[in-house]
């Protein structure tokens, strides 16, 4: 990859996490929240998954991991960073149209809403699409099997905190949230 992209893919990334932590400050209270064991069993893979993208020390730990599935190539790079710039753009919507209702783990908020417009309207999770999104721009990119390695960790950890906070939004919400989920996938629009 060539060190101007990847400057311009790590520059993003870094712009989204302050972005994250600066809008985390403006939520609604909490009137239910995830336990400690659960947290972890969705954190601890999304975790992993991010040390694996960045990864830069030594090759010897799992050679094959860095081994490349894409040939070296620019155009490969300029790709992976307009997937990137998209999915955080994506997530970023999202997490605008969701306002004060969002949260970093699984929680209900004190007059908690069910968002369905904006970005809402084609997934159920499109921050986590945007994630998902930005982390295959970012593995292809890269071009090495450690990238889409990453994507499987991110993905298992997003999709077990998806499930349950979907158990937790039918209880608040009923019917309402169970038709949402017949007529909205949940990360990928039409198929997943």
């Amino acid at each position: 990859m060539q060190p101007s992209l990847l400057t311009a893919i790590g520059l993003a990334w870094l712009i989204w996490i302050a972005y994250w932590f600066v809008s985390a400050t403006r939520v609604k209270q909490v009137e239910r929240t995830d336990n400690v064991g659960a947290i972890l069993a969705y954190r601890i893979p999304m975790v992993i998954g991010a040390v694996f993208l960045i990864a830069t020390g030594p090759r010897t730990w799992l050679p094959w991991l860095w081994w490349r599935w894409l040939p070296a190539s620019s155009d490969w790079s300029a790709l992976g960073l307009a997937l990137v710039l998209l999915g955080l753009a994506f997530a970023c919507w999202a997490r605008v149209v969701l306002g004060r209702n969002w949260s970093a783990t699984v929680q209900l908020k004190k007059e908690h809403e069910l968002i369905v417009v904006g970005p809402y309207r084609w997934t159920r999770h499109p921050i986590y699409t945007g994630m998902l999104l930005a982390m295959l721009g970012t593995a292809v990119a890269i071009g090495e099997w450690r990238g889409l390695l990453a994507i499987a960790l991110v993905f298992t950890g997003l999709w077990f905190k998806l499930r349950h906070e979907e158990a937790w939004m039918r209880e608040r919400f009923g019917t309402s949230y169970v038709d949402y989920m017949r007529r909205v996938k949940a990360l990928i629009p039409g198929i997943l």
